[in-house]
């Protein structure tokens, strides 16, 4: 049964304090308890009854909730017999948290609310265990061993008639079922992603239902077998990295044993994902390999050596050594305690992979390290025709991103930053310690800009913007102030649109006439607009030493 139902009943007396978002939540059982750390008895799924004897002083109230959550109930009931109303301080804890919080009224007695919930929950799961049964041992049977997710999909799509599709956290399929028809288009994908990690962040429990262009979808997380959604210490250490399961229904309405089976589901699909995670350890360690013997500065010959070994495992079958690219990731998080380093690897892993590329075997040719809260990949490219024929080759900064930035961005909500920096192609070791700063440093030139996920690439090395990220926070503002705040504050007041004339002057390189055409002005009003700009400022726009301090004062600014 479901939270929302005890609301219907009268006879409980219920009345809802809190979680208005969360009464989808299903109960599998209740619980009643004065105990302030009940967590041994608790099993998940229950609903707590309290007549709040644990609470000695308002200071109570957060641990007791969190210690609730933790072990994964579905909602709270609280007597007001004891107390009178329920305290503020465990109705603000419970918003805290989204913990539903239900008040008992004195005249209902805890055993009333438990035998309606028991004999609920006892005649629904009554409806159909034998076919449940039946189908959790046939996807058993034929799980990961015996084809991988598809094998699985495919039992939803035929017993159950449902559409699903594993995605990763970025939004790139991969598994479907045969039933599902034609693949989710890329867009869709990247949208479910970004909804599933945004719901995550905001400490939802799943499934998550949304819906997107007048189709209702159910996402389910798929953590790592054998952990719970609290084992992490923090949820940010893997949201950028776990699976999700998109179902083309609204689970709202579903009985216990359909989500039971589709919690089912998403266990066996999380041992094939963590199968595959451990699958990677080899080439990890070459990259971990690799890079120790740059940094210390190793021969080239030794180099050579070690990355002799690496070409056939991420590039089986190929001849001749290949060209090589290194990629730096930096995933950083306000305040402490995270190590980004890990979720970087995870996902460059997973950025690196073709987003057209459905299943996870292109990332066996993907060789990741990380060390601090940095990650470095090591990218073997096949080597090309011509070396000198001026033709871009290799992985593009701008690309990688341009189809995952949408459920990255979502899934390091306001908090969390990724930036990444690609290295020009390598042809020998020789190359690679150079690559690996030249990519360091095009990271840093991607820090310096606005945004939750940003890249540069080698290419931006060779233009003012490398000088950028090295100046200091507190030159950079008074430089910018100092030029523009005497127009920010004049637009303000009066809504002359200086700042604008002043970037469309400098990209038009100071022609009038252009800059005109472009801002739809007469060439008289724009020569107003500049010279109130030179007013305001004291500086002269037909200097070209004037005209490169505004341009570098808008690109920090």
């Amino acid at each position: 049964m479901r939270l929302r139902a005890l609301l219907d009943t009268d006879a409980l007396g219920l009345r809802l304090l809190g979680g208005e978002d969360e009464l989808d939540r299903q109960v599998r059982g209740v619980m009643t308890t004065d105990l302030r750390d009940p967590s041994r008895y608790l099993s998940g799924g229950e609903l707590v009854l309290t007549g709040l004897a644990w609470r000695r002083d308002a200071a109570d109230s957060e641990p007791f909730v969190r210690i609730l959550v933790q072990a994964g109930v579905a909602g709270l009931a609280a007597g007001e017999a004891e107390l009178g109303d329920v305290p503020d301080d465990l109705v603000l804890a419970c918003a805290r948290h989204r913990l539903p919080l239900f008040a008992v009224h004195e005249s209902v007695a805890f055993a009333t609310i438990t035998e309606y919930v028991v004999r609920q929950v006892s005649g629904e799961r009554a409806g159909d265990l034998a076919a449940v049964v039946d189908r959790h041992r046939r996807m058993m049977t034929s799980g990961p061993a015996g084809g991988g997710p598809d094998v699985v999909l495919d039992l939803l799509g035929t017993d159950l008639d449902l559409r699903a599709w594993v995605l990763s956290p970025t939004g790139r399929m991969i598994a479907g079922s045969k039933e599902a028809g034609p693949e989710l288009p890329a867009e869709t994908c990247a949208k479910l992603a970004a909804e599933h990690l945004a719901a995550t962040r905001t400490g939802r429990r799943g499934p998550y239902r949304v819906q997107l262009a007048g189709t209702t979808y159910s996402l389910f997380p798929i953590r790592s077998s054998g952990r719970s959604p609290q084992a992490a210490r923090d949820v940010r250490e893997t949201v950028l990295s776990d699976w999700l399961l998109a179902v083309e229904a609204d689970a709202g309405d579903w009985p216990e044993e359909r989500m039971d089976l589709l919690q089912g589901v998403t266990q066996l699909i999380a041992v094939e994902r963590d199968r595959r995670e451990a699958a990677r350890t080899v080439r990890r360690r070459l990259a971990q390999e690799v890079l120790e013997l740059v940094q210390t500065g190793a021969a080239p010959a030794e180099i050579a050596a070690r990355l002799r070994v690496a070409a056939p495992v991420l590039l089986p079958g190929l001849g001749a050594a290949p060209h090589w690219q290194v990629v730096v990731a930096r995933v950083e998080w306000d305040g402490e305690g995270i190590e980004g380093g890990p979720v970087a690897q995870s996902l460059l892993e997973e950025v690196l992979v073709d987003p057209l590329a459905t299943g996870p075997e292109p990332s066996d040719r993907i060789a990741v390290a990380h060390t601090g809260d940095e990650a470095i990949a090591l990218v073997p490219l096949p080597a090309v025709s011509s070396e000198h024929d001026g033709s871009e080759t290799g992985l593009l900064a701008d690309a990688l991103l341009r189809s995952v930035r949408e459920p990255l961005s979502a899934g390091l909500d306001d908090d969390g930053r990724l930036t990444l920096g690609v290295s020009a192609a390598v042809h020998s070791a020789e190359g690679l310690r150079g690559a690996l700063e030249e990519a360091r440093h095009a990271r840093r030139v991607a820090a310096a800009r606005p945004g939750r996920v940003c890249a540069a690439g080698h290419q931006e090395l060779a233009s003012h913007v490398l000088l950028l990220p090295f100046v200091p926070d507190d030159v950079r503002r008074a430089f910018t102030a100092r030029l523009l705040d005497p127009l920010t504050d004049y637009d303000r007041r009066h809504r002359a649109e200086l700042i604008p004339t002043l970037e469309a002057f400098l990209d038009c390189d100071g022609s009038w006439t252009r800059c005109a055409t472009r801002l739809h002005l007469h060439v008289n009003t724009l020569r107003y607009r500049v010279g109130r700009i030179e007013q305001l400022t004291g500086r002269d726009l037909s200097r070209l030493e004037d005209k490169l301090d505004f341009f570098l004062a808008l690109r920090m600014s």
